[in-house]
Formats: C-alpha cells, structure tokens, sequence
C-alpha cells in the first residue's frame, strides 16, 4: 500500500524529471512555465502561483499563473511597481510575507491581494550564477509562513527551470533566451483567447477552460500553443475539447 508520503516523494520525482527532459529535449516554454506553477501548488501546498519572467528589454512580464486571480495579482504589482515578487527579481533572494494584511511594505499590492483573496505570499528568484531572470510567486489564502524545506524544494523546481531556460543548445545562450520570451508572450495572448474561446462555449470558468486545453494537448501530444491557435481560428473545433 502507498503511503502519502511516498507518493508526495513519487510526485516530486516526477516534477524533477519533467524538468530534466527539457535539458535534452525541444519543449514547449509555456507548458514548462504553467508546469512549474502547477506543480508547486501541488506539491508545496499553495493556493496559487504566478511566474514573472523578464524581457529582452529587462522588464518583468507576466508569463504564467496557475488562477486568474493569481495573474491579476501579478498584474497589478507590475502597475502598482511594488510587491514581494519585483523585490524579489531586484535583490535576487527569496522574500516572505506570511500575513499581507500586516504587512506595510507593499500596501497598494497588498490591498489588491487581499481583494482577490490572497492573504500570504512567498516570492522565489528565478537565477543562475548571478543572473536573474524572473520570480516565482507562491500564494495562500490564509496567513501562512511556509517552512524552510517547502521553500527549498520550491527554489530547486525554480533552479532547474531557469537552468532549461538558460540552456545553451547552439552557442548564443542570449539569443535563445530572448527569442523564447518573446514567444512565450506572443504565444500567451494566444492562449489567453482561446481559454475565452472555449470558456464561451462551454459555460464555464477561464480556470477550468484552461484545464480543458492543456489536458487535451497532453492527451493528444500537440502543442498548447498550437491547440490556442487552432481553437482561436476555427481550424480546431471545441467539441472533442469540452465532450460536447
């Protein structure tokens, strides 16, 4: 019989290893950007989690988040210039807020937080060897310090994911990084229509049409990024997507 504990082992493992195919293997940016805010909800506990990545010009971006409330949140603290996740990208070291509602470093994001129910969040650097290309945000609903091993095994998903960024494949590591950013963003307005798309037509939520499109590219081994373009142009009917 399979304990919790060998199974969160197993499920650790498992995210690991994802992560280490994209070292030797063509992925897909996006699925590993919204793989990695996946995973950390399900393995760390969090109620969400939003990945800022920045640009070829420096600015942060907004590249991934596991609710819709975590992507406006993300959002607003790119507006609002504040907030535990751009603390984060600038000092390169991890930054805790474990009760934003007592908190008054960052009260314009803590406010917009709290409005969309978020009351803790843990910010991770996305870094290598001195360079720092993003954060990785880690949210809770409640008041919560999360533990100095939960957050180690969030900084290694984080480590290793920045390595896959970073991975150099033909020798012009900058180049690479920057053409997939700039991907990734074109390729996330893409898919933020499509969840619209399939949200519409199905009756549901833009959370649970998401689920829908990335479940189906597993399943069917396509792109998420071409299944978006197919749904948002008509050349992929929603039908065998939502079992309509």
């Amino acid at each position: 019989m399979t304990t919790p504990a060998a199974s969160s082992e197993q499920a650790l493992l498992e995210a690991f290893v994802r992560l280490a195919d994209t070292l030797v293997t063509d992925f897909d940016v996006i699925d590993l950007f919204q793989g990695l805010c996946t995973d950390c909800v399900d393995l760390l506990g969090a109620d969400a989690a939003g990945l800022l990545i920045s640009d070829q010009r420096g600015s942060l971006q907004v590249v991934s988040a596991s609710t819709e409330q975590a992507h406006l949140v993300e959002l607003f603290a790119l507006q609002a210039d504040q907030g535990p996740c751009l603390e984060c990208f600038r000092t390169s070291t991890q930054v805790r807020s474990s009760d934003l509602d007592g908190d008054g470093r960052w009260p314009l994001f803590a406010r917009r937080a709290v409005e969309e129910g978020f009351a803790a969040v843990h910010a991770l650097p996305m870094r290598l060897r001195g360079e720092t290309i993003g954060a990785l945000n880690l949210f809770h609903r409640r008041p919560h310090a999360m533990q100095s091993s939960e957050l180690g095994v969030g900084q290694a998903l984080a480590d290793v994911a920045t390595i896959a960024i970073l991975s150099d494949r033909s020798a012009r590591e900058r180049e690479l990084l920057t053409e997939q950013l700039q991907s990734a963003l074109t390729s996330r307005i893409v898919i933020e229509q499509a969840k619209g798309v399939v949200a519409e037509r199905a009756g549901i939520s833009v959370d649970e049409a998401f689920v829908i499109l990335r479940g189906y590219a597993r399943r069917t081994r396509t792109q998420l990024t071409g299944l978006a373009r197919g749904v948002v142009d008509g050349s992929v009917p929603t039908d065998p997507l939502t079992g309509s």
